[in-house]
């Protein structure tokens, strides 16, 4: 584990690394764009010789494409509590406590309410990216 956090603070960032991350990332969007066209195609053909929306598979040579049908449930929250209230099943529904962030935040704003009192309540989250273009010198 040492060894590996060595080799990362030695490592020289190069154009040829950041040429090949560019080369690589534009591969991998062709590639990406071939293979949805390809699915496509595998899903036209269970389509036409299963039937749309239902499992399947097909085997040529020796590969095999094999189609699941996944499924899932979802109300409209609105509609449903609604429902279920004119239908007296309150018992149904939950009552849900949630700050008003928005308001919160325009209070602290015009020191309505104080920022440190919510300090340990806030949580600041990060996510990284990178990306490589290539410059038109």
């Amino acid at each position: 584990m040492t060894n590996e956090l060595e080799v990362e603070k030695s490592f020289e960032l190069s154009e040829e690394i950041l040429k090949k991350y560019y080369d690589l990332n534009i591969q991998k969007k062709e590639l990406e764009k071939e293979m949805n066209q390809i699915k496509k195609q595998i899903h036209n053909y269970l389509d036409e010789s299963i039937g749309k929306e239902q499992k399947g598979e097909v085997k040529r040579g020796k590969y095999k494409a094999q189609r699941t049908i996944r499924s899932s449930v979802n109300y409209d929250e609105e509609k449903t509590v609604q429902k279920l209230e004119e239908l007296n099943l309150e018992d149904f529904t939950l009552l849900v406590k949630r700050p008003d962030i928005e308001k919160l935040e325009a209070a602290i704003k015009i020191d309505l309410v104080k920022e440190d009192e919510f300090v340990d309540c806030k949580t600041n989250r990060l996510s990284q990216a990178i990306t490589v273009k290539e410059l038109s010198l």
